[in-house]
């Protein structure tokens, strides 16, 4: 298994599998399959293009990649010190081998290297209990959950919020614990 930082050039791939997700686990993602089916392959390059302070790493098996997790900024300069895990997602047929877990720590160690950036957060449908196991095991924590936060075929999902902070500090409020 290869985990490296996509470019451009892998476009067509992270297109195919991203949609593949988006078909497989909509509930898993904000964005949907209607939204990105038709994006033309020069908007998915720019989107995966090496950049600094954001990157998408890809697992692969051979030729074929079967992981993807995406490292976005979550804003402006008041924000600079986090980033935010996006797009992450295991094909079917290659989970339970562990590859989620070194996209995960791919991505952690990416960010940990971009200087000011102190923690990392990120959203996980609160019905996933799989993915949510694998933010836990990587050091994140629940600090909220948002009520409806998709609606996917007419049907709310909650969305839990997780953080984890990279100087080894619990992401829990002092004044809550």
């Amino acid at each position: 298994m290869l985990i490296r930082r996509l470019t451009p050039s892998d476009a067509a791939a992270f297109q195919a599998l991203r949609l593949r997700g988006l078909q497989e686990s909509p509930t898993a993602f904000s964005s949907s399959y209607e939204e990105e089916c038709d994006r033309p392959l020069e908007v998915v390059a720019a989107k995966i293009a090496p950049e600094a302070g954001r990157a998408v790493f890809g697992a692969h098996d051979g030729d074929e990649l079967v992981g993807l997790i995406g490292v976005g900024i979550d804003g402006g300069r008041k924000l600079a010190h986090k980033r935010i895990i996006w797009g992450m997602y295991v094909a079917p047929s290659h989970r339970g081998c562990g590859i989620g877990s070194h996209l995960m720590q791919q991505a952690l160690e990416f960010a940990a290297t971009i200087p000011g950036v102190r923690q990392v957060t990120l959203g996980v449908n609160a019905e996933n209990a799989a993915a949510r196991r694998l933010y836990e095991s990587a050091g994140f924590e629940i600090y909220g959950l948002e009520p409806a936060a998709l609606l996917v075929d007419g049907e709310l999902h909650d969305e839990m919020w997780m953080i984890r902070k990279l100087d080894g500090k619990s992401g829990r409020d002092p004044r809550t614990s």
